[in-house]
């Protein structure tokens, strides 16, 4: 038994945020600052009364409209998310309830950036074991929610969205190869160091991050577990027709682009357009790509993340 993907879904806010809003906000920066150090000139930004589950469920309907089946034949549903709806229940339970079904497995991960990654891997082996045979995998941010828009090294980076699959059983192989990886020694350079106690916030509750360093741990692993998964596919990168990185930054994407031996003209990039949608990315990337006719049916991809945690990992695919 494989699993293979067979409908995605994406979703963005109405409200963008261009670099010259930011500016006109107070921020002390500048678009051309923006997007010589980062490549993003606008991200989108969600309204109040939207929250993570909210934008899930548009890009989830849109996904099962793709795959053509009944939301009753969900069987597995697994959210990422790093801004979840409430404490508990999980995102993912009250996207459940939007969906108007119930009986389904549902649970969140939380693997920041890498959460689409880890997400859709331990899906694939709920569907390999034969426990389920039709998923709903989902990343969904509400990041603005956790900005300090006074911090210009972060609240450039950063824009809300949701990004969602349908993976439903199947005698061909879809995902050919996968890999997780985390070292939680490294959490100090991305992090939100806050929770809340007692009905006050305690700690630090917006992103902080050493950009330097996150560039330079994300170009080493993003590239090592790129040719670990095609080593475990017994393929290499020549044969990969499509890599969709997490949209963090242009420069890492183009360092991993190059250290694969990939031109850019094989690699799908968002990151201009939504800035660094965390979870979402990565699914976004993959339905906007899919909708625009560029991958097709029998496309070899390559997804890769990496973020807080630190965590990392990639998916090797046969759309």
């Amino acid at each position: 038994m494989h699993a293979r993907i067979t409908g995605t879904g994406s979703y963005l806010p109405t409200t963008a945020l261009t670099n010259y809003d930011l500016v006109a906000r107070g921020v002390q920066t500048s678009d051309e600052w923006i997007v010589e150090r980062t490549g993003i000139r606008s991200r989108h930004i969600a309204d109040d009364s939207q929250k993570a589950s909210d934008l899930a469920l548009a890009a989830s309907l849109r996904a099962i409209a793709a795959a053509e089946i009944p939301a009753e034949k969900i069987d597995l549903i697994i959210l990422a998310t790093s801004t979840p709806d409430y404490i508990f229940p999980s995102t993912a339970c009250l996207l459940q309830s939007k969906l108007g079904v119930s009986g389904a497995t549902a649970f969140d991960v939380q693997a920041v950036c890498s959460g689409f990654v880890y997400a859709l891997t331990i899906a694939e082996k709920f569907i390999r074991s034969g426990s389920h045979r039709c998923a709903l995998v989902v990343g969904t941010e509400v990041f603005s929610r956790i900005l300090d828009w006074n911090d210009r090294g972060t609240c450039v980076l950063f824009g809300d969205g949701a990004g969602a699959i349908i993976l439903e059983a199947s005698e061909e192989p879809g995902i050919l190869a996968s890999a997780m990886h985390a070292d939680g020694s490294q959490h100090g350079i991305l992090e939100v160091p806050g929770n809340v106690s007692g009905g006050k916030v305690v700690g630090h509750p917006f992103v902080k991050m050493d950009g330097p360093a996150v560039f330079k741990f994300a170009v080493k692993v993003l590239a090592e577990v790129a040719q670990e998964v095609l080593q475990k596919a017994g393929m290499d990168s020549a044969a990969v027709d499509w890599l969709i990185p997490h949209q963090a930054n242009i420069r890492i994407i183009q360092s991993t682009a190059k250290k694969l031996g990939l031109p850019m003209e094989k690699v799908v990039t968002t990151v201009d357009r939504h800035g660094n949608t965390s979870a979402a990315s990565i699914p976004l990337a993959l339905d906007i790509a899919v909708m625009d006719g560029r991958i097709k049916r029998g496309d070899t991809l390559m997804l890769e993340g990496v973020g807080g945690g630190f965590t990392w990992g990639a998916v090797l695919l046969k759309f």
